[in-house]
């Protein structure tokens, strides 16, 4: 939903006749396919300030968010400004603005130098934050914390495309330390139910192929679920990138990240469907 939501509200920006030119800041979404269809209709991407942008533009907060600092700086020179942030996402930066306000020291968990985490990052101050990555991490900052203040207030918050097992996992490494962790259920139920569904589906197939950009998260986590099964698997962006070897399966699952667009998923089952008939 937030990914759809970005790119309808992208392509909505370049149907205005007003407005001069179009950016957003960083990719707005993790998947080539629709960059690519979003640059073909003039939308440029900006991927380090200082943003110096024309008059009478527009300017698309990607779906990731930015931190507020970010935010503030583009406001007031004559610009519009459409916050193309996804509601779950933003729910999790105003969560975390009310737990740091609040007292509380921050768990965050996912990767350090995502663009998802690094928005929330910036709605934490002035609370401690500890980004973590896996359960080993999270022992070894619950421990450091803990040694700096044992009866600090925690909450932990997670990237909402984070696999409901590795939170889980997050979570109860630091409870050893605070028992009273606060655990915000910050992951989207699109991303918990697309992993669910992978898994039933590799019971029932030869191989799998996961459809999606490679730089995201959620796509390399249905592949690292893929990859646990034993099972052959590729992640491919588009119908290219099916290797020769999967056309001899028998039975082949396909799953996708959540910004593939329909149109690369069956153009992928096409050319699957055309190549296991011959």
């Amino acid at each position: 939903m937030g990914v759809r939501r970005a790119v309808e509200l992208a392509i909505a920006e370049t149907d205005k006749k007003n407005i001069k030119q179009v950016f957003t800041l960083g990719p707005l979404v993790h998947n080539p396919a629709v960059l690519c269809a979003l640059e073909k209709r003039g939308v440029k991407v900006l991927n380090e300030p200082p943003f110096i942008l024309p008059a009478g533009s527009s300017i698309i907060i990607r779906a990731h968010g930015i931190a507020p600092e970010i935010e503030l700086s583009l406001h007031g020179k004559n610009r519009h400004i459409v916050d193309a942030t996804c509601p779950k996402v933003k729910a999790s930066q105003l969560k975390a603005k009310e737990l740091s306000l609040a007292g509380y020291s921050l768990f965050l968990a996912g990767e350090a130098h995502h663009a998802e985490i690094e928005s929330i990052l910036g709605y934490a101050n002035p609370a401690p934050v500890f980004t973590i990555a896996d359960a080993d991490e999270a022992r070894v900052a619950a421990a450091e914390l803990c040694n700096q203040n044992s009866g600090a207030k925690t909450a932990l918050l997670g990237q909402t495309t984070i696999s409901e097992e590795e939170y889980k996992n997050i979570g109860g490494e630091i409870k050893k330390y605070f028992p009273n962790l606060e655990i915000v259920q910050s992951i989207c139920n699109a991303t918990k139910d697309r992993q669910q569904a992978l898994r039933r589906l590799l019971d029932q197939v030869d191989a799998v192929i996961v459809a999606g950009g490679r730089e995201s998260a959620n796509t390399r986590r249905l592949f690292a679920i893929a990859q646990e099964s034993g099972k052959p698997c590729v992640l491919v962006e588009d119908a290219a990138g099916l290797p020769e070897e999967f056309f001899s399966c028998k039975n082949i699952g396909i799953t996708a990240g959540a910004s593939t667009p329909d149109s690369v998923i069956a153009e992928i089952e096409k050319v699957l469907q055309e190549n296991l008939k011959n």
